[in-house]
Order: C-alpha cells, then structure tokens, then sequence
C-alpha cells in the first residue's frame, strides 16, 4: 500500500477543511486530491460499495460522485444493454459521459469493449488508473467534450479545458452498437436542473447525430423529467422508458431509443426486483375497479405502490391486471383479499399493509386511533392535511408494528376520509 492511500485510510474520518489548511505538515501528499477522494469514498460506501472497498482508487473531483449510478442502478443498464444484444458478448458501448466510471464499469462486464469519454481530463485520466485497478482491462479512455458537428467553431474550449468533438471524432474508428448519455444536470451556474434540454449535452438535439453512428440510444434522464414530454421529444424510434428505483426513491429515468424501431413506446417499472412493462395505450384503455366500504373489512390488505410504479402512471392498469380495487380517482392505493395472487411485476414494486381497522377520519375517531395505536407510522394521502399534521392530530410517535393511513376514498355510493390502520403484510 503506498503512503496515498494509507494517508486516505488513516485520515477517513478527519475534518478534511482542516486537513487542508495543514497540507505543510504532509509534503508527499497531494492534499487537494486527498481531501477530494476522503469526501468522494465516504458518499459511495452505500452507493458504490465495491468501489469503496478499493481504497486505491482515487477521485479528483468531488462532483463526479454526486449523479454517478449506484452500484444497483449500474448493473440494470448492464442488463438491459445485455438483453438488446442476446447472447452476443461482442457487443460495444460507447460511453460518451463517463464521469466517475461506474456504468462504463458495468458496462464492460457484458460488452466486449467499451469506449469511456469524459469531457474533463483530470477526471478522465484518474478514471484510467481506477479501471486498471478494478482489472477492467477492455475500456478506451477518451477525453472530448461531445457538441454537434455544427457548433464546432475555431478556438472553442471547454470550461474544464475539454477539447470540443462531434460524435465522430471521438468514436475515432470505434463502431459502437450502444451509445450511453447520462448528461450533466447543472446549468454553467450550478444550478440543477432536470429538463432535458437544460442538461448538457442536449440529448434531443444530438440524438440524429448519435443514431447515424449505432443502433441504440440509451439515455439517463433525471428522475424527475416527464415521462410523457420525453417520450413525445423522442419520436417513434423511442423504444423503453425505464423508470428505476430502489431505497424508496426514485432514482433514474432510463430513455432508450432503437433507429430500426417505429411503434409505441413501452414504459417498465422496477424496484430492483421484477419489471412491470406496459404501454400508454393499455394504461388508457384500463379501467379500475372502484372499490367499496366493505372491501376495507380486517384481514384485507392494502396494497400501496412504489415510487416507480407511481412515476409510470399505470393507475388503472394496476387494479385491472391484478384485480385489486382502487380507493379513489386521485387515490392511488388499491385494496386486495388474496395478495398472494397478485402479479409479480405489481407486488414486488410496492408494499402490501395488512388492515387492523378502519374509521372516519374525523376528531373522534384520530383521538381513539390514536389512543389505541400510540405508536405507528403515518401517512396522509389526498386529504387536507399533510403527513406531518395528521401524525400531530393522532398524537402518535413512530413504530413499526402499525402504519396507519389517512386517505381519501372515493366510494360509489359516497367519497369519504378514511383512517386506515395496518400491521405488517402476513403478521
């Protein structure tokens, strides 16, 4: 081990301001670069654990941790791109973002070469040290800033001092049959943003370019950019929209678009476990199953979907596959009496609550609830009070035998606030 790491080991959970401001005492190391990796590894100990277990590698620039793929997320798009090409291990991906490395990585577990592209070359030649260390021995190190073959004009740089390319000077000869974008999602004045074509590079306007040189388009947008617009933006040849998430959030938009596909766009939705794939179409044409006061009888369980399957949309389709009953129009939690024959696609992208009890959502009821109940879990859905204040009004603190629900029900006969209270699913 050289002295580097040993200093990053030894000095993980130093302040690293003050670590700076003493970088005299250290003359053999690179303080700014060991400050950078010191605040780098300690944001992927969850995220990239393999990563974080090499404390030889080294992260110049802090930034790059922040929107780099989990170890989770990196391995889906391994697997997508491995199920576009079958059993065909010559597959090439060309990664024209490549950031910190982490998808270039995966990626190069299923292709047969990979092409990494990162515009800042400090990042992109740490990057070529880390991959060496991680024995990834099939991945090109390239170091352009992608722009459109028309914006290139004499004396352009980069504001890292990235050299300026279209998309065939940086290919050079590789004939990828992917290419992968996970554009910047900071504005010049580092502001997030999450709009497409406020990212950088703008996707929508290279996407003719790219599709000239390989089949396959593969896009990370932010989680937080419409499904509907991006798809619309994305014309016929958009193929997939996955919608990827895990820890209970949402955490990727994944775009892909197919220049030999003409059709309608099929939308999947993930949790890390099974894939729930639809297409807008069936979505429109679902209709849920509304349910009743009597289906909230003890022992039924209610069913609250996960943050993929919220993205998508598929509302309607959800009661509809499944058989499950939905409470309301804005309502999206669905009741259920035999759980165990729900879809796999469904069950494993949400949470099913077995209910206790339920009772108006009224001042009476909140008070013996919440006397009976004094500590659960709460959650306020389409009500007019947020989680926060109804949790007050029950005068509960947190626990996790009970979760008990305020929700809006839209009942045939009437539409009702309801308090829901549940155990876990098959206590």
């Amino acid at each position: 081990m050289d002295k580097f790491t040993e200093f990053v080991i030894s000095h993980a959970d130093d302040d690293t301001a003050r670590l700076l401001l003493s970088k005299e005492k250290y003359p053999d190391i690179d303080m700014d670069l060991a400050v950078s990796t010191i605040e780098v590894r300690k944001r992927l100990r969850k995220k990239l654990p393999s990563w974080y277990s090499r404390p030889e590698l080294v992260y110049p620039v802090e930034l790059s941790c922040e929107q780099c793929s989990s170890e989770s997320t990196a391995l889906y798009k391994a697997r997508l791109v491995s199920g576009l090409s079958g059993r065909d291990s010559r597959v090439k991906i060309a990664d024209l973002t490549g950031g910190l490395g982490a998808d270039s990585r995966a990626f190069s577990e299923i292709a047969e070469s990979v092409l990494y592209n990162e515009m800042n070359p400090v990042l992109a030649a740490a990057a070529r040290d880390n991959f060496r260390n991680l024995g990834c021995h099939n991945i090109i190190i390239r170091s352009y800033m992608l722009v459109s073959r028309d914006s290139i004009v004499p004396g352009m740089e980069g504001g890292t001092g990235s050299r300026p390319a279209d998309i065939r000077t940086i290919l050079d000869g590789f004939a990828p049959d992917l290419i992968f974008l996970d554009p910047a999602r900071r504005s010049g004045s580092g502001r997030k943003v999450f709009l497409p074509e406020d990212c950088s590079p703008d996707v929508f306007r290279l996407k003719d370019e790219l599709l000239e040189n390989c089949r396959y388009l593969l896009v990370k947008l932010s989680p937080l950019a419409d499904i509907s617009l991006v798809a619309e933006k994305s014309g016929k040849m958009c193929r997939e929209i996955h919608i990827v998430a895990a820890s209970g959030e949402c955490k990727e938009l994944l775009l892909l678009l197919d220049r030999e596909y003409c059709g309608e766009c099929s939308i999947a939705a993930t949790s890390g476990g099974a894939v729930f794939r639809f297409t807008r179409e069936e979505e429109e044409s679902a209709a849920a199953m509304a349910a009743s006061p009597e289906d909230m009888q003890e022992g039924a369980y209610l069913f609250e979907p996960g943050k993929a399957l919220m993205k998508s949309g598929a509302y309607n389709l959800i009661s509809a596959m499944s058989g499950m009953k939905k409470l309301g129009k804005s309502t999206h939690y669905y009741l259920s009496g035999s759980p165990s024959e729900l879809p796999a696609g469904i069950r494993e992208n949400g949470k099913l609550f077995r209910i206790v009890c339920t009772a108006p959502l009224d001042r009476k009821s909140m008070k013996d609830i919440g006397r009976r109940f004094p500590e659960a879990e709460v959650t306020a859905r389409n009500i007019k009070m947020d989680t926060e204040t109804l949790r007050k009004r029950l005068g509960v603190s947190s626990g996790d035998d009970f979760h008990i629900f305020g929700l809006r029900c839209d009942f045939p006969e009437e539409s009702a606030n309801m308090l829901i209270v549940t155990g876990k699913a098959g206590v």
